[in-house]
């Protein structure tokens, strides 16, 4: 199989994904941004999931506190 030098470049293939320690260097500088954008999305997503199990800990916690 021979390369041809005035080919084209192919596009490499992008993973789907995030890989938390993954190597970044072969990211783009638009790439890392987008993750940055995905990671915040969903690090305020884990806030209101632990936001609300805490309210239901809370409310838990009230229901069953045994009388003084």
């Amino acid at each position: 199989m021979s390369i041809d030098p005035f080919g084209e470049e192919l596009p490499r293939p992008r993973p789907d994904t995030h890989v938390i320690g993954q190597d970044l260097a072969h990211l783009s500088i638009e790439e890392l941004d987008e993750r940055i954008a995905a990671m915040e999305t969903e690090i305020g997503r884990l806030r209101q999931a632990k936001a609300k199990k805490q309210d239901s800990r809370s409310a838990a916690d009230a229901f069953f506190k045994p009388a003084s």
